[in-house]
């Protein structure tokens, strides 16, 4: 991209932008359709954030400790970098790092400045979100003043995105806070500030999804300006669209599917997912699902069912992770082995189990295929719940490291991207734990949780009391103001073999329990009844890559086990599936290795300090 002069040169030289802006400028502040919004309803639907409650686990502790932290950030050093390019006073500190105005520079390798004020948006939706869970007033008023405050910046040319780095990076992260302000903590004023944003925004984008080789083959002011994810906007786009009803969304949301070099070779079975950026690419899926559900196109179904179909089958670890150097490798050439030996940036942690979570919840809703919750459960426990929290001053963890010996570090730079996803997925976990069918409910994560719901005159609760994934039982208990004949979902996981157990108030269930399926219980059921399910667990190993076949991960149940140890440790195959469990709060097991020391095999979630090995050798 060239200066903002010339760029804008550019854009109005396009005919389908200046048709795109006709549009815009044409259609009344109210306009509104009468026909339905969405032309899919998906088969599984989502429980309100308030309907589910964690208790206390990991996955609750990240909520808090999320939303506490935004909570108490302050807000002049939010709105700060807005406040300064607007010409208002702007008291308050800096926020520091990628958050600020200046600083950034390439050729010094600085990225302090290098999106100013990019995760907002995302800090406003993670407060919402939280919100919706809690209630908690103090949070409310929060995200009415950041609100307000956004607004009084916000001039009708936007002009805080002339010259700007990536304005549709920026603009999708503030399209969903402020979705999400209105949606779940029903600010007055966030889709007025949001219509205002998106028509002055339009001056700042090209007239289509642009990959980034395609901006690379346009003029450009340096290589950072051609990192922009124009392809990720549809999916807030059609989320405005629904909660609006302005057709302008819903247009601006077509206009930017990146059908051309993305979505129509992905439905046509072509792998194009190689030396793409990992994470916004795999983010990418929801804007295609999102035009499935809006628009009813199942060739966008098809682009997201097999992109993430590739994704899993040849670009994703053991742990579930994917996107060495955050790019995606070309399959069989044993590209993420050799990714062992050469970085530690494996798996962009906090973005990529939220981008992740966001397709599987997607795909799961449309499928009711329990291979999507396997898929969410590996990535919860093998990356992003052994994630750092973020410090009051910024500092984040950012990348999972799955190197020959690794270690959990800091990210070098404040407030970076995976300090907005964090809150987000954090609030998430509500949403993706349990899910909604028309003759029941699916029970998706096995976590210390409640849900509850009413079917018809019925007011009922399941509660899980469970130390999964630690223990193989998990107990659900059964809270009901009178009989209610309902069916209960209990996700099997293909791992679980041979012959997991499903028992309804002791009994043993008759039917044939299949791993890989959500396993349906229907009886008319009563206050105090209980399921009861223990899952089969045994040791197995799985190879990195098939160029790397002795290079291997001990996985157990949903776990992988990872070596702690100073150096890469190698093993005899039989030896390390006859590894014992120690029984501790860490979760550890104990393996020979060849030279006939022990070592200790330790879950990513209870690691610390110390050095590990995700994968280890197996010499024979």
């Amino acid at each position: 991209m060239t200066d903002e002069v010339n760029r804008r040169d550019f854009i109005k030289g396009t005919s389908s932008l200046a048709a795109g802006l006709c549009v815009l400028r044409s259609v009344p502040a109210l306009a509104s359709e009468e026909k339905p919004l969405v032309a899919v309803s998906t088969p599984l639907t989502l429980f309100a954030y308030g309907d589910v409650q964690l208790h206390e686990g990991p996955m609750r502790r990240q909520f808090e400790e999320n939303h506490a932290r935004f909570l108490n950030l302050d807000e002049d050093r939010l709105l700060k970098v807005f406040r300064q390019v607007a010409g208002l006073p702007a008291p308050g500190e800096d926020m520091g790092g990628w958050y600020d105005l200046t600083g950034f520079s390439l050729e010094r390798n600085n990225f302090h400045g290098f999106i100013a004020g990019h995760s907002f948006g995302q800090y406003l939706s993670g407060l919402a979100r939280a919100y919706a869970v809690t209630g908690s007033e103090p949070t409310r008023l929060k995200i009415n003043r950041l609100v307000k405050g956004y607004a009084e910046t916000l001039d009708p040319q936007a002009k805080f995105f002339a010259g700007y780095r990536l304005p549709a990076y920026t603009y999708d992260k503030l399209s969903c806070g402020l979705i999400d302000a209105m949606e779940f903590a029903h600010d007055p004023m966030a889709m007025d500030t949001h219509e205002r944003l998106t028509r002055a925004i339009v001056a700042y984008l090209p007239e289509k999804a642009l990959s980034r080789a395609e901006q690379r083959s346009r003029p450009h002011q340096d290589t950072s300006f051609t990192w922009d994810e124009t392809y990720t906007l549809p999916e807030n786009l059609f989320l405005a669209y629904q909660r609006s009803g302005k057709p302008i969304y819903r247009d601006l949301a077509k206009r930017f599917l990146e059908d051309d070099t993305y979505f129509n070779p992905l439905a046509e079975g072509n792998n194009v997912l190689p030396f793409e950026h990992a994470y916004s690419h795999v983010n990418a899926f929801s804007s295609a699902m999102q035009a499935y559900i809006t628009l009813g196109s199942e060739k966008h179904l098809r682009a997201a069912r097999n992109g993430f179909d590739m994704l899993q089958k040849t670009q994703s670890f053991a742990t579930g992770g994917w996107g060495p150097n955050e790019s995606f490798g070309e399959p069989g050439t044993g590209q993420l082995g050799d990714s062992l030996s050469v970085t530690h940036a494996s798996f962009e942690t906090p973005c990529g189990a939220y981008g992740h979570f966001k397709i599987t919840r997607y795909l799961l809703r449309v499928t009711k295929d329990s291979r999507y919750g396997d898929s969410m459960e590996r990535v919860l426990y093998n990356t992003i719940l052994g994630a750092w929290p973020i410090q009051a001053d910024g500092t984040s963890f950012y990348y999972s490291d799955y190197a020959n010996t690794g270690k959990k570090a800091w990210y070098r730079d404040k407030w970076p991207c995976c300090s907005g996803t964090f809150p987000q997925l954090a609030a998430d976990y509500h949403i993706s734990t349990y899910l909604r069918g028309q003759d029941g409910i699916y029970i998706n994560l096995f976590t210390p949780s409640s849900v509850r719901w009413t079917a018809g005159p019925a007011k009922l609760q399941l509660t899980q009391v469970t130390s999964y994934p630690f223990d193989n039982k998990v107990e659900i208990q059964v809270s009901a103001s009178q009989q209610s004949e309902q069916t209960i979902y209990v996700r099997i996981p293909a791992w679980s073999t041979p012959n997991p157990i499903l028992m309804v108030n002791g009994t043993r269930i008759s039917d044939a329990i299949e791993p890989g399926t959500f396993a349906p219980v229907r009886r008319t059921w009563k206050d105090g009844d209980r399921i009861e399910i223990e899952f089969p667990m045994p040791l197995r190993l799985e190879a990195v890559d098939t160029n790397h076949p002795r290079t291997v991960a001990l996985i157990q149940g949903p776990l992988v086990l990872m070596a702690i140890a100073e150096s890469q440790p190698a093993f005899d195959a039989q030896s390390l599936l006859r590894a014992k469990p120690l029984n501790n709060a860490s979760g550890d097991w104990v393996a020979n290795s060849i030279g006939g020391g022990q070592i200790t095999m330790r879950p990513f979630m209870t690691i610390d300090k110390e050095s590990y090995s995700t994968y280890v050798q197996i010499l024979s």
